[in-house]
């Protein structure tokens, strides 16, 4: 018999619990965003039931018709890459950004922030695998990024994202964790405040956790394998 989605949230969160404790770390410190890209709203409303507060979407379009669908019944968060244009419905939908990679990104929110009179959390996503085929900023400029957003009233950058290369051990993907971790200790060293770690999906969330996370996206081990 297929698991629920209520069973498969009760697993995630033992497997979350277990991993901070491994760690020596309080498991109320991961914070579990549930990544429902693809997944219509009548299953999400089944994981709300279930628990769920926080739902991550990958894209800015879809979100909107899945919150205007489920009002108020959960915190949305932006995981997915965000193109400038798309900046002002982003702030009107969502409570953070996980991909922030430019300071005309970090710009666009923030004037758009001024205009919906709201701060916007935000998070600096790095490339740390150097990938053309996905988004964020290099290592060497996550500095002057944060720094950039220092001047802003609207935004608030609370922390760094990264998706690693996907490798099929996970145990391969610990370094790039631990070098997102190192990074942000770097920053936190400077001067910066940091707290928010975002890393860490299905396949490697455990890991992630070892390695510092504080968020992590986790979609298919909560609503199965994605149909699109």
């Amino acid at each position: 018999m297929t698991d629920t989605i209520r069973e498969r949230l009760l697993h995630v969160h033992e497997r979350i619990r277990a991993a901070a404790r491994r760690a020596g770390r309080d498991p109320a410190s991961v914070t579990l965003v549930a990544v429902s890209k693809t997944v219509p709203a009548e299953v999400i409303r089944q994981a709300l039931d279930a628990g769920v507060r926080i739902l991550g979407e990958n894209r800015v379009q879809e979100a909107k018709e899945k919150i205007a669908a489920l009002p108020g019944a959960a915190t949305w968060h932006l995981v997915g890459h965000l193109q400038t244009n798309k900046a002002k419905l982003a702030v009107q939908l969502f409570e953070m950004i996980h991909s922030v990679d430019s300071v005309k990104l970090l710009q666009a929110l923030d004037r758009h922030g001024s205009e919906a009179g709201k701060r916007l959390r935000c998070l600096v996503e790095v490339n740390l695998g150097g990938e053309a085929s996905k988004s964020g900023t290099m290592e060497a400029d996550a500095r002057d990024l944060i720094g950039a957003a220092r001047d802003l009233a609207h935004v608030q950058v609370e922390g760094l994202m990264t998706i690693p290369p996907l490798l099929p051990d996970p145990e391969e993907v610990r370094p790039y964790f631990r070098r997102l971790r190192a990074l942000r200790d770097t920053l936190q060293g400077e001067g910066c405040s940091l707290a928010e770690l975002s890393m860490g999906m299905t396949h490697d969330f455990e890991v992630a956790i070892e390695e510092g996370a504080t968020l992590v996206r986790i979609g298919t081990a909560i609503f199965g394998p994605r149909v699109a």
